[in-house]
Order: C-alpha cells, then structure tokens, then sequence
C-alpha cells in the first residue's frame, strides 16, 4: 500500500483519530514506561517517526529528550504544531526522512509500519539504519500476528507481524535485536515491540 493511500485514508479521518487517540493518557502505561526507559539511555537527537498528531514526540520532548516528530499526514502535522508548539514537527515519509546519514540517536517507529507492505518495509528498515548512528536505537511497536498477514484496520488495512519475523527484518537491515516485548490486552489485538541497536 503507497503511502498517498494511507495518506488520503488518514486525511480524511485525521480529527476523529485525534480525538481517539491524540493524548497521551489514551495510551496504555506499560507503553509509557518502556519508552521512558528506552529513549532515557539515548544521548542525542530522536526522532518519531510516523508520529500522528504528536503526543508520543511531546511525551519524549517533556522527559528532556531533543525530540522532534514527522509524518505523512499533513492534518496530523497541522495539530501536532498547534497543540505542541514548543517540538519541531514535519510532513515526511518514512521512506525518504530529511535526516543526514548517521545523525540520529534514536528512531520511535511506534506503530508506524503497520500500513507497510511486506514487500516494501525493507526499504523503510533500511532508511531508519541509514538515520541512525552506530548503536543508535530503534524501538518499533506493531500488532503481533501472522507475518505479513493483512487485516482490516478501522482506517485502512494493516499488517501483522510476529516478532520474530520483525527481528529478522532488522538484522537484515543491520540491526541487533536488543529486547522484545508483547502484551495481549482483553478485546485487543496482541501488542509487540522490539528494541534494536543499529550495527
């Protein structure tokens, strides 16, 4: 799936994801604390990348991280500046960020993947590798399942990914898996998240 489809199919209903999803107390504490404690030993910029209306960047810039955030969805990006004024956000897709090689100290990709064909995530694998300095860090959240199996998201379709399909992924992007982490939530898909340090 391009990301102008998943562009067009978040435009359209960017106000009604915000109003679901949009602040950080819509997101679920264990998330919380396994950020803090990831971007806690990074030391240097970071990036969220695919960062929706900006509640996880701002979660990062109020714990003294140099956070900045960007996404595909210009609707996203408009509320992100006018509710966090303070962050640098930007319209951008994963596919090609407007970061010099090896600048960044840490990537947040927290369900940022999961409209990514499995035909084409390598390529976004590698541009996170590319960003990331030797042993910056990638933390990647996504929904536990088949790999590659598409499902019917409430916005447009998404992919499941086990863990260790994802892990493989990254190593082929030149990544070490340092720490995976899955959760089953009652009435939820099954949670994954997979903390790799670029090689």
């Amino acid at each position: 799936m391009s990301s102008e489809v998943v562009r067009a199919a978040y435009s359209a209903r960017a106000a009604e994801y915000t109003s679901l999803f949009g602040a950080i107390s819509s997101t679920h504490p264990a998330d919380q604390q396994l950020v803090l404690e990831w971007a806690g030993g990074l030391s240097g910029k970071v990036l969220d990348a695919g960062c929706g209306p900006g509640q996880w960047t701002n979660f990062l810039h109020s714990a003294g991280i140099d956070a900045q955030g960007v996404d595909v969805v210009p609707e996203f990006i408009e509320t992100a500046r006018q509710h966090y004024p303070e962050v640098q956000f930007s319209v951008e897709s994963l596919e090609t960020l407007p970061t010099a090689s090896q600048s960044l100290a840490g990537i947040l990709a927290w369900y940022s993947v999961i409209h990514t064909p499995p035909a084409t995530i390598g390529g976004v694998m590698d541009e996170f590798a590319r960003c990331l300095k030797p042993g910056g860090s990638l933390l990647i959240g996504f929904f536990d399942g088949p790999a590659g199996e598409s499902f019917p998201h409430a916005v447009t379709p998404a992919y499941f990914w086990s863990v260790e399909e994802m892990s493989a992924r990254l190593l082929k992007a030149g990544f070490v898996v340092v720490s995976t982490h899955s959760r089953v939530d009652p009435g939820a898909r099954p949670h994954a998240a997979i903390v790799a340090r670029r090689s």
